[in-house]
């Protein structure tokens, strides 16, 4: 028997609560993931399915995710090897995509993400941040004041898409000129990354943009080394000379995944969290009697519909999960999504409450591996609804229906018509 049938043959069959054979992912999980993951969650805390990645072990509830993402030790970060390279033809042409992203901070181990982490943490201090907040004001406004509130605008196009590639640019000293080949690159890395079996064609495109953002950095490299700033690349400059990154690869890759990672959530934090906003008035209205609940109301919209609905890590050595066998190697996902709607964790859990403590939530992840750039994009969502809020306290959602971009793993929207409504009408 070889060791692939022996893990099955381990492996309990999904419950008969859970209908056999039945897609997790399909169109009304696109559009609306949250009474499939009750059903999972109500079905029992784990799930194996063929669905992901060719197979993996699915968590449904907060105490689990929670402690999976915290334990590292039991729990490796390191799984880009069987996504990117999956078939013999992408071994042939993605090796330059493997070796970027395999050295990107989210999947590295310790010691390696411990010594890059402490590098980069320095750039993320609250001190640090304080100093962006005239410059993400002004961004705001800047935006705000392009668009015509009356007549009618796309959010996610006006605001939510480049106010992050413009304060990320900011953060990491680099031209804002260059923004719509940011949020292109990032897009293409988006799709590879939300798709539960990424086709070799979304492996190209994401090769391709990985491999631009490199070379981007690569030109950029050599004239910042000669103006060293306070920015981020300056800071990955000056731990290379010190010889705490390691030239090449692992210093592009970190200026790439920070490109990107800097700019996906904040978009889609921004986008789901004004939709879900405008989708209950009272709450959008109560925000504005009391804009002091405004930093509560921003956790509790990352928690209501998280930008990243799940992640993987891989099991580094055999273990037994609520009765299941896991073998090392084996793909573990966490569901976020699914683990911030826990009625186990928070009452009344599937209803926006933007006065409610959101402890717990694991929309940034959890552990070590906890987001490096949370404070950024609280920030930035803190005052972009807050200038929202103030100039045009009579938006309105277009439309009904949102239009939801079909990411699995980063959940966000395609479009967000708004209007503010004519007082006079009122």
């Amino acid at each position: 028997m070889s060791s692939t049938a022996a893990w099955s043959s381990l492996r309990s069959p999904a419950p008969r609560s859970w209908p056999a054979g039945q897609a997790i992912i399909d169109a009304a999980f696109l559009a609306d993931p949250y009474p499939t993951y009750a059903a999972l969650r109500e079905a029992g805390p784990i799930h194996w399915s063929e669905e992901f990645f060719g197979g993996a072990w699915l968590l449904t509830r907060h105490a689990d995710v929670a402690a999976v993402l915290r334990d590292s030790a039991r729990f490796s970060a390191q799984r880009t090897g069987g996504w990117v390279m999956q078939s013999q033809a992408a071994r042939g042409e993605l090796k330059g995509f493997q070796q970027l992203f395999a050295r990107a901070l989210p999947f590295l181990d310790a010691p390696d993400h411990a010594r890059i982490r402490g590098v980069l943490n320095a750039g993320f201090r609250t001190d640090v941040l304080q100093r962006l907040v005239p410059a993400i004001e002004q961004g705001v406004d800047a935006l705000l004041d392009a668009v015509d509130a009356e007549a009618g605008f796309d959010f996610m196009q006006a605001l939510a898409r480049p106010l992050p590639a413009d304060v990320m640019a900011v953060l990491m000293g680099i031209p804002a000129s260059d923004r719509s080949d940011f949020i292109t690159w990032s897009d293409d890395l988006a799709a590879f990354i939300g798709a539960t079996m990424p086709s070799l064609e979304q492996a190209r495109r994401a090769q391709t943009s990985l491999l631009a953002m490199s070379g981007y950095f690569e030109r950029l490299v050599p004239q910042r080394r000669n103006a060293l700033g306070d920015d981020l690349v300056s800071r990955l400059l000056r731990a290379e000379a010190a010889g705490e990154v390691r030239p090449g690869a692992e210093l592009l890759a970190q200026c790439a995944m920070l490109l990107f990672a800097g700019h996906e959530t904040t978009r889609n934090l921004l986008g789901n969290g004004l939709q879900a906003l405008l989708a209950d008035p009272q709450q959008w209205q109560r925000l504005q009697r009391e804009p002091g609940l405004l930093p509560g109301a921003v956790r509790e919209l990352l928690r209501f519909n998280s930008p990243v609905q799940y992640t993987g890590r891989r099991v580094a050595a055999d273990l037994v999960l609520h009765g299941q066998q896991l073998r090392r190697g084996d793909l573990v996902v966490a569901l976020i999504g699914c683990a911030n709607r826990d009625p186990a964790r928070y009452s009344h859990a599937d209803h926006l409450d933007i006065a409610r403590s959101s402890r717990g939530l694991l929309s940034f992840g959890a552990g070590p591996h906890v987001c490096i750039g949370a404070g950024l994009t609280l920030m930035e969502a803190e005052i972009a609804f807050g200038r929202l809020l103030r100039r045009f306290p009579r938006l309105y959602l277009v439309d009904a229906q949102p239009h939801w971009s079909g990411n699995a793993v980063y959940r966000g929207l395609s479009a967000l018509p708004v209007r503010q409504a004519i007082a006079a009408a009122l």
